[in-house]
């Protein structure tokens, strides 16, 4: 334990300073660093690259449990106890995966505006029909929605919303107001979306 703290922190303090303060000899810390390493530490070393090639086929996913069977099929049979421990020496993490958050709900029986456009995409001039959509994107913290309003003439990104959350249909409005706000559009527009919950509730 000491000749590991003096090795640890030799950079730092004066090696001779050590010596003295934790009362070891200079010849017995470099015996203990050139002495073999012994049989157990010979195969935590080798186990631990065999664990961090097993992280990496995982694509950093696995648990320790599932780790140890992993290794297992590979031809390495470690103890589940010294798989949790060296992995946790290694400071190996699971990454996270994001369940499936849905946007809208096309089961509602809420009012529906008409389908005015009718799948005709060919627009003849800016500003005469926007169609508009949410989806979300995974962050490290959580799930960020967008809403945005393009303009089916050139695919212009007219207006956007972003948020940690989506309460309503406030994140559509921003979106349309920014929009608008952005273009002033002459009347006769038609904005278009699907017709799940979020584009048809009531302020």
């Amino acid at each position: 334990m000491r000749y590991g703290l003096i090795e640890s922190m030799r950079r730092s303090y004066s090696v001779g300073l050590m010596y003295r303060v934790l009362n070891v000899s200079e010849s017995g810390f470099h015996a203990q660093r050139t002495r073999p390493l012994c049989k157990r530490k010979r195969e935590n070393r080798r186990l631990e690259i065999e664990i961090l090639a097993a992280h990496q086929r995982t694509r950093e996913t696995y648990s320790a449990k599932r780790l140890h069977h992993d290794l297992a099929d590979h031809g390495v049979q470690p103890t589940p106890y010294r798989v949790r421990t060296l992995r946790k020496k290694l400071n190996l993490r699971c990454k996270q995966k994001l369940k499936f958050k849905a946007t809208t709900d096309s089961k509602h029986h809420l009012p529906v505006a008409p389908n005015i456009l009718n799948r005709e995409f060919a627009v003849n001039a800016p500003d005469k029909v926007w169609v508009s959509d949410i989806t979300y994107i995974p962050t490290d913290e959580g799930w960020l929605y967008l809403a945005g309003v393009k303009d089916l003439f050139n695919g212009e990104l007219v207006g956007y919303a972003m948020n940690e959350k989506m309460t309503k249909s406030l994140l559509v409005m921003q979106a349309l107001f920014r929009a608008t706000a952005s273009k002033h559009p002459d009347k006769g527009l038609i904005a278009h979306s699907d017709s799940k919950n979020t584009y048809t509730r009531f302020q």
